[in-house]
């Protein structure tokens, strides 16, 4: 079930307006807006960015591969993924749902309403 590195990369790849840039001993990946992801140089876990509401619901449906970040970073939402544990579906998933929280917000038109 372990998702490797190359793969983890290979993943983020495919969401839209992503780069990537070193974090300190990781690779941030960041949309336009913010940051959604740090991922370990060794591949040993991924951070990802969430909402309190969302690290809660992966951690309930997968507590053995998420955990929250100690300390106020995992109190705001960060969230610990253990790749060695995460099957690929489920961090897609996860990834996903970093990268949308974290694209940036769209204008709305004029109220158009007749």
């Amino acid at each position: 079930m372990a998702v490797e590195i190359a793969r983890v990369k290979a993943l983020i790849a495919t969401l839209p307006a992503v780069s990537s840039a070193p974090h300190f001993h990781r690779t941030a990946y960041r949309t336009p807006r913010k940051t959604f992801a740090t991922l370990d140089e060794a591949g040993n876990d991924l951070n990802l960015m969430f909402d309190p509401d969302h690290r809660d619901f992966f951690c309930a449906q997968v507590p053995d591969a998420f955990s929250p970040v100690p300390g106020g970073w995992g109190r705001m939402g960060a969230t610990r993924c253990d790749l060695a544990v995460v099957d690929e579906a489920t961090l897609l998933s996860a990834l996903t749902a970093a990268h949308r929280l974290a694209a940036p917000r769209t204008r709305r038109g004029p109220d158009r309403r007749a």
